[in-house]
Order: C-alpha cells, then sequence, then structure tokens
C-alpha cells in the first residue's frame, strides 16, 4: 500500500513492507524496509537538509529520530524531477507507524522549509495472517 503527502507543490510517498527474512519475532525484532520517493513538482530546485522521523511501536511509545539529509545525502532535487530511497526500521512489537517531516531549502530563493512525509503503517505478517 502506498502513503501519499503533498506540500508546497513537492509530494512524498511511502511504500512500506514487512522484512520477514531479517527479523526475529521470538527476540522481539520486527524489521520493515520502506521505499521513499520525494517528486519536486515546485517550480524551484530543493535540497534536503534535514529529517525527523516520530516512530510508534505499540506498547513501547514514539521514537523521535532527527538527523541530517536522507541515507547520508543532502540530495538536490531539480524541478519536475523525483529522488527515491529505501531504508528501515525495527520494532520491538510489530505494530506501529511513523511519520516525520524534511526540512528543504528552495535553491532559488535560500529559504528553509518543512515538507510533511506521511504517516504510514508498520504491520508484521506474523500478527496480519
Amino acid at each position: 500500500m502506498m502513503f501519499s503527502k503533498t506540500t508546497l507543490n513537492i509530494r512524498v510517498s511511502v511504500i512500506p513492507e514487512y522484512d520477514s527474512k531479517n527479523s526475529y519475532p521470538s527476540e522481539n525484532r520486527y524489521v520493515f524496509k520502506y521505499n521513499i520517493t520525494i517528486e519536486n513538482d515546485a517550480n524551484f530546485s530543493i535540497k534536503i537538509l534535514k529529517r525527523k522521523w516520530l516512530i510508534f511501536d505499540v506498547g513501547f511509545g514514539y521514537t523521535e529520530i532527527i538527523g541530517d539529509g536522507v541515507i547520508g545525502l543532502t540530495p538536490e532535487i531539480p524541478m519536475t524531477e523525483n529522488f527515491e530511497y529505501f531504508s528501515n526500521v525495527m520494532l520491538r512489537s510489530g505494530v506501529g507507524n511513523m511519520s516525520g517531516k524534511y526540512l528543504v531549502k528552495n535553491m532559488e530563493t535560500q529559504e528553509n522549509f518543512e515538507i510533511d512525509i506521511p504517516k504510514f503503517n508498520l504491520l508484521s505478517e506474523v500478527l496480519s495472517n
């Protein structure tokens, strides 16, 4: 299932997937992969400076993760182009969700602003069968 949200003509889409090969439910290790596509339909280039994630793990509460860029990069995305990457997260319960924001720079005006990352569900196969 795809989750999408658009902020100022910049669309962030997420496709999460349970990673059963790297998960160990008996050890409370549930791994999820997620693919993110950032589509820049604004009339200016952007650069991703920072990310902020809010990760909810049922029974364990919220964790906030803040860091520079994405997957070790601070990519510049020209207008009408996309940037795509994969990442992963581990939950202890096997059920939760994630949402967040990117801090981006308008490369024309040099102004910084935030764009939303849609909330997406994380549900392990063990619990969805």
